[in-house]
């Protein structure tokens, strides 16, 4: 079924790479004009001439710990297409040097928490008015199934962020629900983007300590994540706020996982 939401405008963070890129071009598949914000200028232009031109993508510079670049990135959405109907906030980063709480320095914690948490909220933030004067509306932030179970490697900043994503969004969703406006975490599982390949590249071993725990028996690809994120986006899922959307391949109801 095409043109799930056709018409309609999107914001996408992290939009160059990884979920946010194949996000994107569903998108754009499904008849949504996207707005991205990304750092990758080279790649972002590129971006938006293979989806067609300004008439269905605008690429915005944007670094999501700034409020004022946050806020500048959803008001092109509204002057250029008229509407923010949809924001998907995915930015995120999982440096090496976030480790266990042992190793792991306060500088390197701080970092990922404004990447991760506080660009998320400064996301909803910009969004919000927007939507609540349409009166609809649709946020999906992206969380991680760390957010729900502990990690088999740690990596403890980066857990607790998503962790605050997850809560973060329920509180929305609930506080928006009757004004329109659904609110929902996406919880990936391990997923097949150039973060898991420069994880694998930097080490080998604990990548591969993270498959061991997909019941599946492989990572997820890029696309399937942003199949659930046109879920969430659409009507199809009008019924569902404040929700924990796992697509973890069965991490998260595993007990054992078979060999």
């Amino acid at each position: 079924m095409a043109g799930r939401i056709e018409g309609r405008t999107a914001v996408v963070t992290g939009g160059c790479s990884g979920i946010g890129l194949a996000t994107v071009r569903r998108f754009v598949e499904e008849g949504a004009r996207v707005v991205i914000g990304d750092i990758d200028d080279a790649g972002g232009e590129a971006l938006v001439a293979e989806l067609g031109g300004p008439e269905v993508a605008t690429y915005v510079h944007v670094d999501v710990t700034s409020k004022d670049e946050v806020d500048a990135l959803f008001r092109t959405a509204k002057d250029t297409y008229g509407s923010v109907d949809i924001a998907f906030n995915n930015a995120g980063i999982s440096p090496p040097e976030d480790d266990s709480i042992l190793d792991t320095d306060l500088d390197a914690w701080r970092k990922v928490q404004e990447v991760n948490l506080t660009s998320v909220y400064l996301c909803c933030k910009a969004a919000l008015p927007y939507m609540l004067e349409q009166k609809r509306g649709s946020i999906i932030n992206t969380a991680s199934f760390v957010a729900v179970m502990g990690a088999a490697t740690s990596q403890i900043s980066y857990s607790a962020s998503k962790g605050g994503v997850l809560s973060m969004s329920r509180e929305l969703g609930v506080q928006f629900a009757r004004e329109g406006v659904r609110v929902n975490a996406l919880c990936p599982g391990p997923v097949n983007t150039p973060l898991l390949k420069e994880l694998f590249a930097s080490d080998a071993e604990r990548a591969a300590r993270r498959l061991v725990h997909v019941p599946m028996g492989r990572f997820a690809e890029p696309e399937e994540m942003a199949n659930a994120v046109l879920f969430l986006a659409s009507d199809e899922s009008s019924f569902m706020t404040a929700n924990t959307f796992l697509v973890d391949g069965g991490i998260s109801g595993a007990y054992v996982t078979p060999l």
